[in-house]
């Protein structure tokens, strides 16, 4: 994985951190999305309930439509009968319109609470997460890609006069500032070996003079 384009370190500790990382992302996850199928799955249980009242209701108005027509053809008492027929066939209608109105509103507030209870605990994971891995793939890819030359691995020997721990320069050479003027190849390529491990890349480097 010493490939620029590949956002993991080759140090073994700072992989297996990285690895550790993903695994207990990928898992709170996995965990929340489970959250919030539950929560849309118990909410949509009421808007399974409007949809069975809807259907219900038009098979009721139906029914009650035809009773009317056919109590209309009685001679006599045709529109009595038939009026309380169609005025129920109405009002079972207007409690179809209640279901249909129950669905809607249950399926739209499904998917909306599954997404409120689980998007929060999941953007506060994985918002930092991603953060800090495009932040590591960044500084991974720009310091191979200055080791790759010369004057990059120059660049980097510098950085790490500047930034690294004085026990580890020395353990390079006893004078590293001097050897890296005088462009001390063995020792610009410790220095610079220091800065990549920094940045996560393991690469060997030449003994110290």
């Amino acid at each position: 994985m010493t490939s620029r384009f590949v956002p993991y370190a080759t140090i073994p500790t700072r992989l297996l951190a990285q690895l550790f990382s993903d695994f207990v992302v990928a898992v709170w996850i996995a965990i929340w999305v489970l959250v919030g199928i539950a929560v849309h799955s118990a909410v949509s249980t009421i808007a399974d309930f409007g949809s069975d009242v809807e259907s219900g209701a038009n098979g009721i108005a139906g029914n009650l439509d035809s009773a009317g027509e056919n109590a209309d053809n009685v001679p006599l008492i045709g529109d009595a009968l038939s009026s309380p027929l169609t005025a129920a066939g109405g009002f079972a209608r207007d409690i179809a319109g209640a279901g249909h109105q129950l669905n809607t509103t249950a399926s739209w507030l499904a998917w909306l609470l599954a997404f409120a209870v689980a998007a929060p605990p999941i953007l506060a994971i994985a918002m930092p997460w991603l953060v800090l891995r495009l932040r590591f793939f960044r500084r991974k890819w720009v310091a191979l890609t200055l080791a790759a030359t010369p004057a990059g691995e120059q660049l980097l020997a510098l950085r790490a006069l500047a930034n690294r721990p004085l026990a580890k320069l020395a353990a390079i050479s006893s004078d590293p500032v001097g050897a890296w003027r005088s462009q001390d190849a063995t020792a610009i390529s410790g220095l610079a070996a220091l800065e990549l491990r920094a940045a996560g890349v393991a690469r060997r480097r030449r003994p110290p003079t």
